[in-house]
């Protein structure tokens, strides 16, 4: 939604990184996972350090965020994110500035609806969501996933992910010439790191296909909740996740195609978190309102 704000006044800030939901319970997952393979856990202060970041500020209305969806469209803008049952009616909505992203804000509000409302059985989401956070998240609280296919994102001409086969019992990584990749390490966001053979690999017919890191060293990392985006995967074949996912489209994108057509959610005049999340509530309570009388409505009968 576009801030009723002027996208050329603002100033420079530097500001701490927001703490995500998930923080605390990654942290214990990776310090134990650090342990069973032999290494020290991480202190808290290695956690604890303080990361910030630039950002760009209005001076008009400082609670909006900074939105960049690509080159032609900048401006300043909050995001509504909201939750929908199988029949379109909104059961929770949270605001936030323009510059947080999608995936930070899934987990509060599933537990605003099961709070609210009761614990869904799925959740339907687009890929932006597909997240091992978010994944992780959902099967732990027996809620089933219904995401998206999405394709690599590796370089034209380099092997892809899945051209390097992980083996669970042996715990590490097999490359596409036969090398085997071995757990170096677990890092602070949660990725154990696989290492090639520098030695090997600098001979290698195919290392211009798999990295060109100049040491020779290929590196595979691997969330220590993969195997919830790969549950995800396999659930997605399912014949009765299938038809939940098909739901999104006529569910919560025609709530905010609805919401930008018809009730004037592409801009504001308001300002402030507030004010913004004062007038969510309501326009989701009146197109709730709206559908529920339509649902109810039964024509004249002719005399």
């Amino acid at each position: 939604v576009k801030a009723s704000a002027n996208k050329r006044k603002f100033e420079k800030k530097v500001v701490r990184k927001e703490t995500r939901s998930y923080q605390e319970r990654l942290k214990e997952e990776i310090n134990r996972d650090r342990e069973e393979h032999g290494k020290k856990p991480f202190p808290q202060d290695k956690f604890d350090k303080e990361e910030s970041k630039e950002i760009k500020e209005s001076t008009t209305d400082p609670e909006s965020g900074y939105y960049v969806k690509d080159e032609r469209t900048k401006q300043f803008a909050y995001s509504f994110h909201a939750a929908a049952d199988r029949n379109g009616f909104v059961l929770g909505t949270i605001v936030t500035p323009g510059n947080t992203h999608d995936s930070n804000m899934l987990e509060p509000l599933v537990d605003q609806v099961i709070e609210n409302v009761a614990k869904p059985e799925a959740v339907a989401a687009d890929a932006a969501y597909k997240t091992p956070a978010i994944t992780n998240y959902l099967l732990k609280n027996e809620i089933t996933p219904a995401l998206p296919y999405t394709r690599p994102r590796t370089k034209e001409g380099f092997f892809r992910k899945h051209d390097y086969v992980y083996d669970e019992h042996f715990d590490c990584y097999l490359c596409p010439a036969g090398e085997i990749l071995k757990y170096s390490t677990t890092n602070k966001e949660g990725y154990r790191e696989y290492k090639s053979p520098k030695h090997i690999c600098a001979t290698c017919p195919l290392l211009s296909q798999c990295t060109e890191s100049r040491d020779h060293q290929k590196v595979v990392t691997r969330h220590i909740w993969q195997a919830c985006i790969e549950e995800a995967d396999h659930l997605r074949h399912h014949e009765d996740v299938k038809p939940i996912y098909a739901k999104r489209k006529e569910t919560i994108e025609r709530v905010f195609a609805d919401a930008k057509e018809k009730h004037g959610m592409r801009w504001t005049t308001l300002r402030g978190l507030k004010k913004l999340s004062m007038q969510a509530m309501l326009t989701f309570a009146a197109m709730n309102l709206k559908k529920l009388a339509s649902w109810t409505w039964r024509a004249p009968k002719m005399a």
